[in-house]
């Protein structure tokens, strides 16, 4: 499924000449000791470089490069798990990141006891939750486990929990790691076919992916980046045929 670029549509992501560098360590004790001393060895990488770009409303937009190229710290900034160390970032709207699924969890409490957990620090009320409640239930198809605390669960269940969660509540930007697993086969082509049902109703995507057919299944424009910089941006066509010739 494609989504068309809506330019008349309001700009919700909005990165201006953004860079982020991170700080390399080779122990816990070198990392320890650089909060006391300065050190001129320590090694950096550039993990974003003056990366500028913006994305709309109701758009499917995916984001392709090769392991390292900065695609993760890019997710990691709309969704401010990090910090940009230069330029401007702009994020209009609520984000569901399926990135960390379990993060914020409790183990102690139960799944249902956890889908409020969650629902409070998505920042959403209790009312709110009340009426997502069921939806989230049914589709994580936990069964009499709901009610179960967290640490008698698989990683899976707990994934397809955090999944759930995320994609029913009504967020206005979806941000994708492609690499999740959340189940069997059949719970991934839900999860899937969920995604592409947000994205037809309006919902703005971001789906990072090393499948180029994935990608343009979903996105008719993508955003390249290769060693930090923004190689390319626009239709999916021409920038899986920009991507084959440099990465080879």
């Amino acid at each position: 499924m494609t989504h068309e670029k809506r330019e008349d549509s309001p700009v919700v992501i909005s990165f201006k000449n953004v860079s982020k560098e991170y700080i390399l360590y080779k122990s816990d004790q070198e990392r320890f000791l650089s909060l006391f001393y300065k050190s001129k060895k320590l090694r950096r990488h550039q993990a974003l470089k003056d990366v500028s770009f913006e994305i709309r409303k109701g758009e499917a937009v995916g984001i392709i490069g090769r392991n390292g190229a900065g695609k993760s710290t890019l997710l990691k900034i709309v969704t401010g798990v990090t910090f940009p160390d230069g330029g401007e970032v702009t994020v209009n709207g609520k984000v569901a990141a399926l990135l960390e699924l379990t993060a914020g969890f409790s183990q102690e409490m139960t799944g249902r006891e956890n889908i409020y957990l969650k629902g409070y620090i998505l920042g959403y009320s209790k009312e709110e939750i009340e009426e997502m409640e069921d939806r989230i239930i049914q589709f994580a198809e936990l069964g009499e486990y709901i009610d179960q605390p967290l640490r008698t669960y698989s990683s899976g269940m707990s994934m397809r929990l955090g999944f759930s969660i995320n994609v029913n509540s009504n967020p206005d930007i979806l941000v994708v790691d492609e690499a999740l697993s959340v189940g069997d086969a059949r719970f991934q082509s839900k999860c899937n076919d969920k995604i592409n049902q947000m994205a037809s109703e309006g919902v703005t995507v971001m789906f990072v992916s090393h499948s180029m057919g994935g990608v343009k299944a979903l996105c008719e424009r993508i955003i390249y980046i290769k060693q930090g910089e923004l190689v390319f941006d626009g239709a999916a066509d021409e920038a899986i045929k920009v991507y084959s010739e440099k990465e080879g």
